[in-house]
């Protein structure tokens, strides 16, 4: 099913209207499952009622999360919308339970030793999670052009919601980050002398047939082997895969005594948010280097740190 010419239409239809790789793979899943759900039925055969109960059974039945629920509506809503040209209309499903869940951040002595039992690749990548404020995809997305030395800043291009942010550079990072370019500059010498390189965004490389032998489309954190582009088909060298990273974490905290917190990679994200409102910054400042396009996202770091309360005293201390 995955081959049919109704998926291919629809991959085509979300590559013409620049959607990432990601956001495509996502969709086509929930679109499937939409399918399947319905004993195969055409989603054309098919509109607003059978859309409400699959979302009202991922609620029920899969128990899923209110952002899961979110994404399978935003695929559909797609489908119909932009590739069959029907309205749905109002839909009045059964939404998915909303529980707030205050994230998990690491205090500063906390993140120093995670980054002290990670070799020097992997070291660098949390510490740009933490000192940057990355997510775990956007850091690996990193070309040699999107950091900025001059001015300490890196530059996240298509961030989640497809957008380009700018966001803060530790100093302490130009050394080991300039000896990361000189290792990933290398390894694209290597592969042009092949005739490969770097996987280029979109249809770049059709443009510009020789951008893949320019410095600054360059991963930062390339991959250690060559694969086929999933658009061209052509061989290149994609970025780090997030499971390297993923790993390398999970082995560093067994050697710490924190293992008491649920720590992954987005934690480093959320210490960071943290960090900076507990340090006075502006939470619009934070809003816009965390890439949030609504500032409420940003205001659950407030509870994490208790600014929430305005500078309200236990009644117990006046007693």
């Amino acid at each position: 099913m995955g081959q049919s010419p109704f998926l291919n239409h629809i991959r085509q239809e979300l590559r013409l209207r620049g959607y990432s790789l990601r956001t495509e793979k996502t969709y086509l899943h929930w679109i499937k499952r939409f399918i399947y759900f319905h004993r195969l039925t055409h989603p054309a055969q098919m509109g607003a009622q059978e859309v409400r109960t699959f979302l009202t059974s991922l609620a029920n039945d899969s128990n899923v999360a209110i952002n899961t629920q979110k994404t399978a509506l935003n695929a559909l809503a797609f489908l119909y919308h932009k590739v069959l040209n029907i309205e749905l209309g109002d839909l009045d499903f059964h939404h998915a339970k909303r529980h707030r869940r205050l994230p998990v951040v690491l205090t500063p002595s906390e993140v120093a030793l995670i980054l002290d039992q990670l070799d020097p690749r992997n070291r660098l990548i949390f510490s740009l999670l933490y000192g940057s404020g990355l997510r775990i995809t956007e850091c690996l997305r990193l070309r040699v052009q999107d950091v900025g030395f001059s001015d300490n800043s890196i530059t996240v291009r298509s961030g989640k919601g497809n957008k380009d942010r700018k966001t803060v550079l530790g100093k302490r990072l130009h050394t080991p980050l300039q000896a990361q370019i000189q290792q990933a500059l290398a390894i694209q010498e290597e592969d042009n002398r092949q005739g490969h390189g770097p996987s280029l965004p979109n249809a770049l490389g059709k443009k510009y047939p020789n951008a893949f032998r320019q410095p600054t489309w360059m991963f930062l954190f390339p991959s250690s082997g060559l694969c086929k582009h999933p658009i061209t088909g052509e061989l290149c060298r994609h970025h780090l895969h997030d499971s390297v990273p993923r790993k390398a974490l999970k082995a560093a905290i067994a050697k710490t005594n924190i293992q008491h917190k649920r720590i992954s990679c987005h934690t480093f994200r959320h210490s960071f948010a943290t960090q900076l409102l507990e340090a006075g910054r502006d939470i619009r400042t934070v809003q816009e280097l965390l890439g949030h396009s609504d500032v409420r996202t940003t205001q659950i770091y407030t509870h994490v740190i208790g600014q929430h309360f305005a500078g309200t005293r236990s009644p117990l201390d006046e007693l």
